[in-house]
């Protein structure tokens, strides 16, 4: 479908009076005259329960944002995914990030290929690696065991094995440390070296080129590190391992042959955590957990697949999603769970739904006439309730939000935990039902407020509630889990750029800030001023330039 037809066709247009309708509507009203509003308004699968009944939306609504998807051939895109047909068609590849976590082996044919012999080889060899450091087994240069692993690299590289390995931490071996160096701010790798030793360090460098300009120069500075303080360039075979398809590369790097990871050109960056991309998180939780952690994912693939539009969680979150963001204006999309292990969850969400949605042009070329993906943002409660929430509950801006909680803790203080749980639904409450100025008055009242007090603080205390929020609760925050939470935002952003008739999964908006700083970068090493550029790029560098302590 060209992006000029969307907003011409008839679903569109049933969805823009319908939200005309809705919009007098208050949430309040919606719970009080359907007691079993919940019950229709949520889904359970497996280890997930999504309830999205506290959305300005009605059994209609999701009739009719089901009819949009049938229109944009949702099921149709879904199963070219899964059937590995080139749908990142400015790329011209295939996307079966979903094949690395199928650990039934069942046949996943690319190109008349059976890819999962050689998924199925390379989580051995993690298991293989990661068993051999965890038992001890692999030993550095001087004979010594491992004890801290950091893994270099940035993006999809990164964040997604960090955030992982951040959040399964009460899953992790004691006495083997996982670090992550991502910016090419030295001070970040300089940092982490200075609390290794160096004869018991691992490092992982990923970059599936082998010429990422900030995963590259980390990981010359690491390896310079590691042979001044061992004395020698032939430690660099016991200490270093690399994850890459740049085989040639790797090798002139100096890492052996058989420490080199591969993967394939049908795996995104932001979609690589499954693969060898996440043997950090493998070395940090061990394989049985890492394996749990597909599993989960793959029972997600499952449910996106098979389920039935309607009790289909990705689809309803994105479908949801795009109600907010093209019905209602709504340019940013809050991420809120109430897990501490789960304060990297929103950064780890800005790249795979930001850089997949990002996108001001169709599949055909063409700029699209609607809004496409939004700012998303988050912190962990209870910590934003004391920041950020007061925007959410009383400024201008209409600011959907996604609630994560799982029901135990990850550490057993019950009592510390139902805080933590009270202040969840507390909050999602708050937003759906606001305060009304009888109710501020009644509440100043109760407290012994004047009338004249009343008068003035009570327009200060009314909340317009009508907030939206979707909640996803779970049992427990473990490795399987995590896969299916981290899945369904992968299968929401992807049944997104579908409705939006966007590719979900190339980057070339990142491509030329890196193409401008290689450019640029000779210049600032250079003596003669900059000339060449536009007078503030001209002014910054040349300022910075002078003010450069080289010593």
């Amino acid at each position: 479908m060209a992006s000029n037809k969307l907003t011409e066709s008839k679903c569109w247009h049933q969805l823009k009076a319908h939200q005309q309708d809705i919009a007098r509507l208050h949430m309040r009203d919606l719970f009080a005259n359907n007691p079993n509003r919940f019950a229709e308004l949520s889904i359970e699968s497996d280890n997930l329960l999504l309830d999205y009944s506290k959305n300005r939306i009605t059994n209609d609504t999701m009739t009719r944002l089901i009819e949009l998807a049938h229109q944009c051939n949702l099921e149709q895109a879904r199963d070219a995914m899964f059937n590995a047909k080139a749908i990142n068609t400015t790329e011209n590849r295939a996307v079966l990030h979903t094949a690395l976590r199928n650990l039934s082996g069942s046949p996943v044919m690319h190109d008349g290929v059976d890819v999962m012999p050689e998924v199925l080889q390379e989580i051995e060899k993690i298991r293989s690696i990661s068993t051999a450091v965890r038992q001890g087994e692999w030993l550095g240069y001087t004979g010594k065991t491992i004890t801290d692993v950091v893994n270099i690299g940035i993006g999809g590289s990164d964040l997604g094995p960090a955030m992982v390995t951040r959040a399964l931490k009460q899953f992790q071996q004691k006495g083997l440390t996982t670090h992550f160096v991502s910016n090419v701010d030295s001070t970040h790798l300089l940092d982490t070296l200075a609390q290794l030793d160096p004869e018991r360090v691992l490092f992982i460098v990923a970059s599936k080129t082998f010429t990422t300009q900030e995963t590259m120069t980390n990981a010359r500075v690491a390896r310079q590190w590691l042979v001044d303080s061992l004395s020698s360039q032939d430690c660099i075979k016991q200490h270093f391992v690399a994850v890459s398809t740049n085989t040639q590369a790797v090798s002139e790097f100096g890492i052996a042959a058989n420490n080199i990871f591969t993967f394939w050109d049908w795996v995104g960056g932001r979609y690589s955590l499954w693969s060898v991309v996440g043997l950090p998180i493998a070395l940090a939780i061990g394989i049985d957990n890492f394996l749990a952690f597909l599993r989960g994912a793959h029972k997600m693939d499952l449910h996106f697949k098979t389920a039935p539009l309607g009790q289909n969680m990705p689809v309803i979150l994105g479908l949801i999603g795009v109600w907010y963001r093209n019905f209602f204006n709504a340019s940013s999309h809050a991420v809120l769970p109430y897990a501490q292990r789960l304060d990297r969850f929103a950064a780890y969400l800005q790249q795979l739904d930001m850089e997949s949605n990002g996108k001001t042009v169709d599949l055909y070329g063409e700029r699209v006439d609607y809004d496409t993906g939004p700012i998303i943002w988050g912190e962990p409660g209870t910590n934003g309730q004391h920041a950020f929430y007061q925007l959410i509950h009383q400024g201008t801006e209409l600011i959907p939000c996604d609630f994560l909680v799982a029901a135990t803790a990850d550490k057993p203080n019950n009592a510390q935990h139902d805080i933590l749980l009270a202040n969840f639904l507390a909050q999602t409450e708050a937003l759906m039902k606001g305060q009304t100025e009888q109710e501020a008055r009644e509440q100043l009242s109760a407290l012994g407020v004047s009338a004249s007090a009343q008068n003035e603080l009570a327009p200060h205390k009314v909340f317009a509630g009508n907030k939206p929020t979707n909640s996803i609760v779970f049992k427990h925050l473990d490795p399987e889990t995590l896969g299916s939470l981290i899945a369904l935002y992968e299968h929401k952003v992807f049944t997104q750029g579908v409705i939006w008739n966007i590719n979900s999964f190339d980057q070339w908006g990142v491509e030329l800030g890196k193409q401008l700083a290689t450019a640029i970068l000779p210049e600032l090493q250079a003596e003669p001023s900059l000339s060449a550029h536009d007078s503030s790029t001209n002014g910054l560098a040349n300022w910075l330039k002078a003010n450069k302590h080289t010593e």
